[in-house]
């Protein structure tokens, strides 16, 4: 009945994660959900950005916010080694752990006893690690980790949807946004969808702003953003003229 009750418990939660409408709301949960589902005091999460840099991103309190940074800081700490040699990291006695001086040091002070940290991965990439702290030492047990390894890939899985949908739905809020500056263009200067489009890639090009920026200025103010110590450039300046 145990492992039922556990098996729904999971379930449950997997459906929850995948319920979130965006990657921060996520983390928020799986933080929330980490320490109780494997019954320890806090949890935290780091994530890998470009370049291999980890930073810590959300923590279920200020402890383990501490706690992850200090990571971060001293570049080493069992969040770091998850990451880097892709594999669940346990410290069983901060205060006899080796590996990590600088790490350990600080961990004096936050008074945290044990440490365990799983990867959270996807086949296609790393994308950082979810931490849980213990005040005590020698805290988590195999059935502990077996649990957190779990918790860990349904993390992974809803945090890797969560980055993907909210990158789907920014290109499609771009796409629509530029539609938008287009129509305003298209109405101001007698222009065809083409021609606006254009309109607003050379702008983008003279002023060495973004064409996302470019359409969000031109939409919100309906009017055209400064270039040097003039507005914009009339649209003859670029080869557009009003028909």
């Amino acid at each position: 009945m145990e492992s039922e009750a556990e098996a729904e418990a999971f379930a449950r939660l997997a459906h929850e994660l995948h319920d979130q409408t965006n990657v921060e709301q996520t983390l928020e949960r799986i933080v929330e959900s980490a320490a109780v589902v494997v019954g320890c005091d806090y949890a935290g999460v780091l994530l890998t950005r470009k370049g291999n840099q980890v930073d810590a991103i959300i923590a279920s309190d200020p402890i383990a916010e501490k706690a992850d940074r200090l990571q971060v800081d001293c570049h080493e700490g069992p969040g770091i080694a998850a990451v880097s040699d892709a594999r669940t990291t346990l410290v069983t006695d901060t205060a006899a752990e080796m590996r990590w001086p600088c790490w350990v040091a600080g961990m004096r002070d936050l008074q945290l006893g044990s440490v365990l940290a799983v990867r959270l991965w996807t086949s296609q990439s790393t994308l950082g690690a979810l931490n849980f702290y213990a005040c005590s030492p020698r805290w988590f047990d195999p059935d502990a980790l077996a649990v957190a390894e779990v918790l860990g890939r349904h993390a992974s899985i809803a945090l890797a949807t969560a980055r993907q949908e909210e990158s789907l739905w920014q290109a499609i809020d771009a796409r629509k946004l530029i539609g938008q500056a287009q129509g305003i263009l298209m109405e101001r200067f007698d222009l065809d969808d083409q021609r606006a489009f254009e309109v607003l890639r050379r702008y983008s090009q003279t002023t060495n702003t973004k064409l996302n920026e470019v359409a969000r200025i031109l939409v919100s103010s309906r009017t055209l953003p400064t270039y040097g110590r003039r507005s914009w450039p009339q649209t003859e300046d670029l080869g557009v003229g009003r028909r």
